[in-house]
């Protein structure tokens, strides 16, 4: 059965499938999760990986190999920098969400963790960060005969909050969503 959990986590130990790394559209290692992630996995083995595929646009995903992880791939989704929200921020943050999901698919992951895409250094307000990303997931189980276990990780008491309350709001809000 496809379920969605927020969890109070270390990303990288999320034990999952897949992680999800908050990449920036030039695929560099960056600071925070994206960070993080690099260094978990092998800095240089994951740049060189990285710098092979070049680019990823804003609202899209692509994948490598999670070298020294316990997981299979990471998946590197590139959230919008947060403006106003006028310039298209929700449906390109959306798209992330479901370009890493569909990518999860393609190669057979049924468990996936996420980070809090955007909401770092990019500035997506929190709660409608949480709001958009759930979004996306329950879309996604909603519109595809998979079973995947999604899987969000936060490192923040305020944040693994908001998004406890934001899940629950959804899913209560959600009559069609029932897996």
């Amino acid at each position: 059965m496809s379920q969605i959990i927020i969890e109070k986590a270390d990303i990288t130990k999320i034990g999952t499938e897949c992680i999800v790394n908050a990449a920036n559209s030039g695929l560099h290692e960056g600071g925070g999760v994206c960070g993080v992630i690099f260094k978990a996995a092998g800095a240089y083995e994951l740049g060189m990986a990285c710098k092979a595929l070049g680019r990823c646009n804003t609202g899209e995903a692509v994948i490598t190999p999670a070298f020294k992880l316990n997981a299979r791939y990471i998946i590197h989704a590139v959230g919008p920098i947060y403006r106003d929200g006028q310039h298209n921020e929700a449906e390109l943050l959306y798209s992330a969400y479901y370009h890493a999901l569909s990518l999860a698919m393609e190669y057979s992951c049924h468990s996936i963790g996420f980070p809090l895409l955007s909401a770092g250094i990019y500035g997506y307000p929190k709660k409608e960060a949480f709001k958009t990303a759930i979004r996306a997931c329950q879309d996604f189980i909603r519109h595809n005969s998979y079973e995947i276990v999604i899987k969000f990780a936060v490192i923040d008491d305020e944040i693994y909050g908001i998004g406890i309350k934001t899940l629950k709001e959804m899913e209560e809000n959600d009559e069609s969503y029932s897996k």
